[in-house]
């Protein structure tokens, strides 16, 4: 059977697309994983970087609002910042809810190789609950 995962975050460019594009890749056939945003933009292009640095391809990826989503079954929904668990409750059902918690990488300042530490930081730490959650999860 296969279960769905929505990831919600602000503007669906970072860390919900990370989040995605880890859940396809290492959670297999049995996992649908979905990601928007409590507004769309696109794919930050940091982001589509660290995820090629770690072997995942999330440059087909687009950035999505909850809107496409409403009305469709989920298994989790799964907010990674604030703005996103303030968004739950337009996603009706029944679903259990996941609250992860990630600094917006999309705020980093600096030279490139700055910002890009702190997506690929972030990156790490999206990860490591991704593999504890698909631990939890079998």
């Amino acid at each position: 059977m296969t279960r769905r995962v929505l990831f919600i975050c602000t503007h669906n460019s970072a860390r919900s697309q990370m989040a995605e594009g880890m859940l396809r890749a290492w959670g297999g056939p049995e996992w649908d994983a979905h990601s928007a945003g409590v507004e769309s933009s696109f794919v930050r292009l940091e982001a589509i970087e660290v995820m090629e640095e770690i072997g995942i391809d999330i440059n087909d990826q687009q950035s999505n609002t909850l809107e496409r989503y409403i009305g469709q079954h989920w298994d989790f929904v799964i907010p990674v910042c604030e703005e996103g668990a303030a968004a739950c409750p337009m996603i009706p059902g029944s679903h259990v809810i996941e609250r992860w918690q990630f600094d917006d990488p999309s705020q980093a300042s600096g030279t490139d190789e700055q910002r890009l530490a702190v997506f690929r930081r972030v990156r790490d730490e999206i990860a490591s609950k991704v593999k504890d959650f698909l631990a939890r999860h079998p």
